[in-house]
């Protein structure tokens, strides 16, 4: 795995913590438990496995998975120094797709300049 992959998995496992703190600690730790347990996800393997993430949180949470959804790209998108755009025909997988194909962009002109 390149520098610039590990680089974005850690700010996205970051950006899930984070987007999970509406939760309070024991909340956040109960759904890294639920994830591991019933969808077999750890959270280090959340970034490679996005798509089954935001599944599992749907399990878990049903419609109200989408608020913690959008707490984590806000999150996301902010430690990437990208700006955040709400769209209606976007979901979280987009979302995440589009975020590292900005920062792949983002980090060849910076290695440009």
């Amino acid at each position: 795995m390149q520098e610039r992959e590990r680089e974005f998995e850690k700010l996205f496992v970051e950006a899930v913590d984070e987007g999970l703190n509406i939760l309070s600690e024991s909340g956040k730790q109960m759904v890294f438990f639920h994830l591991e347990k019933d969808c077999s996800i750890s959270k280090h393997d959340i970034a490679e496995k996005s798509e089954s993430f935001a599944k599992g949180l749907e399990k878990i949470f049903g419609a109200g998975a989408l608020v913690l959804e959008k707490h984590i790209i806000k999150s996301l998108y902010s430690r990437l120094g990208l700006k955040y755009e709400e769209r209606t025909d976007y979901a979280f997988e987009d979302y995440v797709k589009q975020a590292k194909q900005e920062e792949k962009i983002c980090s060849s002109l910076r290695r440009k300049v």
